[in-house]
């Protein structure tokens, strides 16, 4: 998401880098790549114009520190303006209520079902709490039966009536979740192909009984330039709280996003990056500028090790660093906690300069994670936490138990001496991290 954007902004900026100065001469190129990288990130030309003069008449009226180079300080300009466009801040859910009422609408195809399920289990994920999903898409064939699928695979209840009308499904509904002690209450509504007076009805109807502290829009970020026309819609009619872009993992430039907040003041709220029931992730516009500048994003990693990891056994791992004493029971259990932040290769791309390093490149097979960690549960408790003790003997027997071979077994160990070594100076503060 936003690296083909961000791979043109990057260049661009490569192009001032040694100058003296900033002067109107030695910027008017990198301004001409990123207004093309905007325009063909499909950005809105409007904005694409405003965002390019004000990065400009900023750059031209500051003076250069001597602790500042000017590209350091072109591209600070540019991650302001970014993070303008953005929306600035995060604006968080409201979840104020009792229970809290959360409507979704949208078009057809928008991934509106799934992203009900997504943001029921992001909800009882970070804040403990208990939702319950509501299905009022009484029009879609089958769109009841995926809202139960979603909340039979999260264990998630889902509230349904089959085809009675939406309105009446909501009163019930939300009766049912009083009396059940139930802290959210998200509702899927009816989609259409396009907006029309029936639908908005509906949903106005809806909004009349259910009083939602959320109407939030769920939008392909794939529709591009169209999108504007659909929030404003919706909009117009709704007074929607924000918006979720889906499919931001698929084939889009993801101009999109840096369009939406500036010409409708909706805040995006959250964006979908991939099809797992995880793949919901808050709207930072800060974090997603980084992004862009491939500055990365250290908070959200943190953010996704803080949720596995607790603060004891991350002492602990220190402590255990510090001294050297880090094994390789450690490194399987480091190794288990990586899995559950997802795909290791979604992680190295919010490293800083990930792209200049081809990190956004590197394409990890899980199944060279699942040889690794094979390896290890062939060793016996005690090689695991001496690993210094195993060798030609042990290491056939280690092969021989997982079936790969010596010389993977040797590489590993080899792979895990210098990772030890590493690791050690950076908990004693001997070695700077690359960022």
């Amino acid at each position: 998401m936003f690296e083909y954007m961000g791979d043109r902004i990057s260049n661009a900026i490569k192009n001032i880098r040694g100058m003296g100065r900033i002067s109107e001469d030695n910027i008017n190129d990198a301004l001409r790549e990123i207004r093309l990288a905007l325009l063909e990130a499909d950005v809105n030309y409007q904005v694409v114009k405003e965002f390019i003069n004000n990065v400009k008449e900023k750059a031209l009226g500051q003076s250069v520190e001597k602790n500042l180079k000017p590209d350091e300080l072109f591209i600070k300009l540019c991650k302001d303006e970014l993070i303008n466009l953005l929306g600035s801040d995060y604006v968080a859910l409201n979840t104020n209520g009792n229970p809290a009422t959360l409507m979704l609408v949208g078009l057809q195809g928008s991934g509106k079902t799934t992203t009900c399920g997504k943001l029921a289990n992001m909800l009882r994920k970070k804040h403990a709490k208990k939702p319950l999903l509501v299905a009022c898409d009484i029009y879609r064939p089958a769109a009841i039966d995926q809202l139960k699928e979603i909340g039979k695979q999260l264990g998630i209840e889902v509230y349904e009536e089959g085809k009675e009308k939406p309105v009446d499904i909501v009163a019930n509904a939300l009766n049912y979740a009083k009396e059940n002690h139930f802290d959210y209450v998200i509702v899927d509504t009816a989609g259409r192909l396009h907006i029309d007076d029936a639908l908005m009805q509906e949903l106005a109807d809806i909004t009349e009984v259910l009083k939602p502290q959320e109407t939030i829009l769920v939008i392909d970020a794939m529709m591009g330039q169209d999108a504007i026309n659909v929030i404003n819609g919706f909009n117009e009619k709704l007074k929607l709280t924000g918006a979720i872009l889906t499919k931001m993992d698929g084939d889009t430039k993801g101009g999109v996003a840096l369009t939406v907040r500036h010409l409708t003041n909706v805040p995006i709220k959250f964006v979908g990056n991939s099809e797992k029931m995880d793949g919901l992730t808050e709207f930072y516009p800060e974090r997603i500028a980084s992004r862009i500048l491939d500055m990365g994003d250290i908070l959200s990693i943190a953010e996704k090790v803080e949720g596995i990891v607790s603060e004891d056994e991350a002492k602990d791992q220190m402590q255990k660093m510090r001294k050297g004493d880090y094994n390789l029971e450690d490194f399987l259990v480091n190794m288990k906690q990586i899995k559950k932040m997802g795909p290791l290769s979604n992680i190295l791309k919010m490293l800083p300069q990930a792209r200049q390093m081809g990190l956004n490149n590197v394409d990890i097979d899980p199944k060279d994670m699942a040889h690794i960690e094979a390896i290890v549960l062939s060793m016996t408790p005690y090689e695991r936490r001496h690993p210094e003790c195993i060798k030609a003997s042990r290491k056939q027997r280690i092969a021989k138990g997982c079936a790969r071979s010596v010389e993977e077994v040797n590489r590993l160990l080899k792979q895990f001496e210098e990772m030890k070594k590493m690791m050690k100076l950076m908990a004693n503060g001997n070695m700077k991290l690359p960022f």
